[in-house]
């Protein structure tokens, strides 16, 4: 097993990556990324304004040199968003350069955690169980494929997946 140097989560919107991976940084005193928010920091746009400018493929493209960037940098925890591993060199690129955590969760919690999220736009439609359901079909296999680990986060606080993960690193 690769002894890890940086963290990378993955998983879908609402499983926790920003927030449990803050906490992480903290706690292993490493550097904390949010590719989401360094994209919105570069185009001065939130992420709703990018897809509507430029779709989900002008937005990918920005999510792939984002990771390509930061992904290399040494000791970081980086979140990352939920659709960031359908790019095969961001899928390289994680695996690569260091230990990939899969934050995995439910639909159902998703629903709860992004109910009033209005900075989701592909949940933007009708029927936002629906399409959850519909990307995690599609993504789910990719972040299995990928993780070095995966914790489940249904039903759980931030501080106990953290304390899960940092009991993980330990044992690693």
């Amino acid at each position: 097993m690769k002894k890890p140097g940086s963290f990378f989560l993955v998983g879908p919107m609402g499983a926790g990556k920003s927030t449990i991976g803050r906490q992480l940084a903290r706690l292993l005193n490493l550097r904390f990324l949010d590719s989401d928010r360094e994209i919105e920091k570069r185009t001065g746009a939130d992420i709703p304004l990018i897809f509507e400018l430029e779709g989900e493929t002008g937005f990918r493209k920005r999510e792939q040199e984002v990771i390509e960037e930061l992904s290399a940098r040494p000791g970081i925890v980086l979140a990352t968003g939920g659709g960031a591993i359908l790019d095969d060199s961001n899928r390289r690129n994680l695996c690569s350069r260091g230990y990939v955590i899969y934050l995995r969760t439910s639909v159902e919690q998703q629903l709860q955690r992004t109910a009033h999220d209005r900075n989701r736009p592909l949940l933007q439609t009708k029927n936002p169980e629906q399409k959850l359901r519909d990307l995690l079909a599609t993504r789910d296999p990719l972040y299995h494929d990928i993780a070095d680990w995966t914790v489940d986060t249904d039903g759980c606080r931030a501080r106990e997946v953290v304390q899960n993960i940092i009991q993980h690193i330990e044992e690693i």
